[in-house]
């Protein structure tokens, strides 16, 4: 992704951030009630100069009674703006997240339909971090172009190409596990999973970092498609199935945000790469199946295949003790049904660690919200045939439900998380178009970077 920002030596044109219009300078003022411009929130005006030459934008915002307000509103002038350099000026707020919230709102996936850049550029305003936030921003356009490319030229192999590339990037180390490897490997919940595809399942391990700096290690699900198996999806719920692996887009987006910091970390970057296929071969309701962490798994229902996924993964990171370790996936409905596309649920039952990363995740516009695992819904994942069923026998609680089954593959991790994400902007917003989005992965990177840079 081309950089938003103009370089400060750029004369740029202003854009007079104001909640009222009391503030602007006197000829937009003038020009603004001449023209009947009714200011309102994420309203732009563009202002004349001299000889019909433009002098500059109006720019509404949210006034002090404002209930909630939003930091990334900027990007709403994303597409209002003619071509040029720009400045923000005025009530901007905070900087640092408005140029942000900009630079957010200028992703355009183009890999199939072609379109020209905008040619809006932001002198960055003075203070805010420009290499930081740009790392961001093309972190962000990594995991959101994984998202929107459709499962015929995102698959398993793709997936792991993706990984490699930013593994040569930034000098870190891959290794994968692929096909009846993982059967070798001990990795069977994977195999399961993939193994009705033509297209090979595989863990993808990145590894980065010294050896002896704190470990921490990131866990992706990449279901590239999920047809449900043989509990097969209808139509309607296949349609946006190329955003299951938008766990896997999460954490290589912040595997990136990370290096291209160089956090004094230990990276691992673990993600079960599969497709959800259907064939002679594919796993069966009512399976029982061997784990990688050695319990037994009653299978009940085929289009439950993230969390087995997730399953061996998480036990794969487990082994070595990581401090923190985080998976993300686009795992249940019932997270939607609970908080909606916006609002990704976390669990974990590290309280302090649950209450750093809220605090980041609002303090970044990133938004997150605790939830419980709640100990005795613990048994309605019962079995008896099995040590445990990998859904629950009734309709209630599916979301936290699938997070107590994770929990059993994660002891020895020092602090551990489950983000249960949507990966998919259903309308765009300001600094959110609509399509692929990297939800978790900034709130991370805060607090990450707030606990481990010296």
């Amino acid at each position: 992704m081309s950089s938003i920002f103009a370089p400060a030596s750029v004369k740029p044109l202003p854009i007079w951030f104001t909640p009222a219009g009391d503030d602007l300078p006197a000829p937009a003022r003038d020009w603004a009630k001449a023209s009947g411009f009714k200011l309102g929130a994420g309203k732009t005006l563009l202002a004349p100069g001299k000889g019909g030459a433009l002098a500059g934008a109006v720019f509404g915002v949210e006034g002090a009674s404002a209930r909630s307000k939003n930091p990334f509103l900027a990007g709403r002038l994303v597409g209002a703006l003619p071509d040029g350099a720009y400045s923000f000026e005025g009530a901007v707020g905070d900087a640092r997240l408005a140029a942000l919230g900009f630079a957010l709102s200028s992703y355009r996936f183009s890999r199939y339909k072609g379109g020209e850049d905008d040619g809006v550029r932001l002198v960055p305003p003075a203070g805010v971090d420009v290499a930081e936030v740009e790392r961001i921003v093309d972190a962000v356009a990594l995991g959101r172009d994984l998202v929107n490319t459709p499962a015929n030229d995102m698959g398993p192999q793709e997936i792991e190409d993706a990984i490699r590339r930013l593994a040569k990037q930034h000098g870190a180390k891959v290794n994968s596990i692929v096909g009846d490897e993982l059967l070798k490997r001990n990795f069977p919940l994977v195999h399961a999973v993939g193994r009705a595809s033509p297209r090979a399942p595989r863990i993808v391990d990145l590894v980065w970092g010294r050896a002896n700096d704190p470990k921490v290690t990131l866990v992706g699900k990449g279901v590239a498609f999920d047809t449900g198996g043989l509990d097969i999806k209808p139509s309607s719920a296949m349609l946006l199935m190329k955003k299951d692996m938008g766990g896997a887009a999460a954490m290589i987006a912040l595997a990136a945000m990370i290096m291209g910091a160089k956090l004094p970390v230990r990276l691992r970057l673990i993600v079960g790469a599969v497709e959800n296929a259907i064939a002679g071969d594919a796993f069966r309701p009512g399976d029982v199946l061997p784990s990688r962490k050695g319990f037994s798994v009653e299978i009940g229902n085929t289009d439950a295949e993230g969390r087995l996924v997730l399953a061996d993964a998480l036990a794969l990171g487990d082994e070595e003790a990581p401090e923190i370790m985080v998976d993300a996936a686009t795992l249940t409905g019932a997270a939607r049904v609970a908080l909606g596309p916006d609002l990704p649920p976390l669990y974990t039952d590290d309280d302090g660690f649950a209450a750093d990363l809220v605090a980041h995740a609002a303090a970044e516009h990133d938004p997150l919200w605790r939830m419980p695992l709640w100990n005795p819904y613990d048994d309605l994942l019962s079995s008896k045939i099995a040590d445990v069923n990998h859904i629950s026998g009734g309709p209630f609680a599916g979301s936290i439900t699938a997070a107590l089954f994770l929990r059993r593959f994660v002891e020895k991790a020092k602090s551990w998380a489950h983000l249960d994400i949507y990966a998919w902007n259903p309308s765009s917003k300001p600094g959110r178009p609509e399509g692929g989005e990297v939800q978790g992965a900034r709130a991370l990177m805060a607090l990450l970077s707030a606990r481990f840079t010296k």
